[in-house]
């Protein structure tokens, strides 16, 4: 299955302020899960900071998406070192 991603006026990439969290020397902190899924979340909803009336949902999609990169980077099986 292969996903196409639309992009309106600028090329496709990730969000510059998302750094690699796989892999990562020194090892990758709950801090650093948290501070990258509050990013995309920001990015998504193009809010850095949600209306109070919006507050409990953004907070939520945060733990979500925290939650989801959490389980991705304790699944993701890493090459062997040599």
């Amino acid at each position: 299955m292969s996903t196409v991603f639309e992009c309106s006026r600028y090329p496709c990439r990730m969000c510059r302020s998302i750094k690699k969290l796989r892999n990562q020397e020194p090892a990758t902190t709950p801090e650093d899960v948290h501070a990258a899924a509050l990013q995309f979340v920001r990015k998504v909803s193009g809010y850095r900071v949600p209306a109070k009336k919006n507050e409990d949902v953004f907070n939520e999609a945060v733990a979500e998406v925290t939650a989801a990169t959490k389980r991705l980077l304790d699944a993701i099986e890493l090459p062997a070192k040599p």
